[in-house]
């Protein structure tokens, strides 16, 4: 308990809770693979709720690189660890959603056929969120050949780095203006900066943070704070200024991409300022369960969500209904995790 970087248990928490947010947005703006906003109303909730959250995925990203790069001990050591904490579970819980919803009629034994042959080279339909264990995955495999790098350089070559990461993150916007951007063309999707961009930057982003940044706590509070609502504003005002003219979720969702500079911006700041503010708790059992079972919660919450909504139904106010829904939401499928984490090799089903 002692060893434990206690804001850390913290943030994986929040982090935690915050997915669950944004998929209970879910319900109130997609309609099966299309737009789905029912009001304006829904519009402007799903704008201001969701778009506060969309640094969730980048701190689950920066507390993998706070905690494990640059790597120590064994490559081998290391992807084994993670094969049996992070992959095995993955996996099973990916046959799971695939052949699940045949028991409640939502799909038949073709359906099911095909979602498993699906597995081959994808995630499926119903289990969307799983996209972001691949890439972890990927990261995983990349933090060997990094943490080489990260150990030598200093802070002006991991600044130069970030630099011409954050250059990279304004390439979604340069794009939908200006289509195929810096030698891009259809066949190679490689820009200038390619190297440079995607969730790496927030790994080498968190290993700068621990390493380099050397700010009072005060400082650490101010700055995080602005930098969180200003990349918040920035995200909700276009999200919810392109609901009349998108037409597809993919133009919709321009900011909220995760490496956009606004969601850079808002996840730097919550980044800090939970480290600022947790940095000085004492840790606590509960907090510490919680963290350790989030991997759990979060594979298995989907099928939690859905449920919770069919029960909901419509008699709360759309801003209740998504707070309802994760609340309820986070509690079953912690309390199941829990109980699952007391059966002999629960690792390999709940991480």
């Amino acid at each position: 308990m002692k060893d434990r970087i206690v804001f850390l248990d913290y943030m994986r928490v929040i982090a935690c809770f915050m997915v669950i947010m944004v998929h209970s947005c879910e319900f109130f703006f997609i309609d099966g693979s299309e737009i789905g906003i029912r009001s304006m109303a829904d519009g402007w909730w799903v704008s201001v709720v969701d778009s506060a959250l969309r640094c969730s995925v980048p701190l689950f990203v920066m507390i993998s690189s706070y905690l494990l790069v640059p790597l120590r001990g064994s490559t081998s050591l290391f992807l084994q660890k993670r094969l049996v904490r992070v992959v095995i579970p993955f996996a099973i819980w990916s046959v799971l959603y695939a052949v699940l919803p045949c028991a409640w009629g939502a799909d038949d034994g073709h359906g099911v056929l095909r979602s498993i042959v699906r597995l081959a080279t994808n995630f499926n339909d119903s289990s969307g969120h799983m996209w972001f264990v691949y890439m972890l995955v990927g990261l995983y495999l990349f933090m060997p050949v990094i943490s080489p790098w990260l150990s030598r350089t200093g802070r002006r070559g991991q600044a130069a780095f970030l630099l011409l990461w954050v250059l990279s993150t304004f390439f979604p916007y340069l794009r939908a203006a200006c289509g195929d951007i810096y030698g891009e063309c259809y066949w190679n999707e490689f820009n200038t900066l390619f190297y440079f961009s995607g969730f790496l930057g927030y790994l080498v982003l968190a290993h700068y943070l621990r390493h380099h940044l050397r700010w009072t706590r005060r400082r650490m509070i101010a700055t995080g704070t602005v930098c969180y609502l200003i990349g918040y504003a920035i995200t909700a005002t276009i999200w919810y200024g392109r609901i009349p003219t998108a037409t597809t979720l993919q133009e919709l969702e321009l900011s909220w991409r995760f490496c956009t500079p606004n969601v850079v911006l808002e996840s730097f700041g919550a980044f800090i300022l939970i480290q600022a503010l947790a940095g000085g708790c004492r840790p606590r059992p509960v907090i510490t369960c919680m963290s350790r079972l989030s991997y759990g919660v979060y594979l298995m919450h989907i099928f939690v969500l859905g449920g919770v909504y069919a029960l909901l139904g419509g008699r709360l106010s759309t801003p209740l209904t998504i707070l309802t829904l994760a609340i309820l939401t986070f509690a079953l499928c912690f309390l199941l995790a829990r109980l699952l984490s007391w059966l002999p090799r629960s690792r390999y089903l709940i991480g």
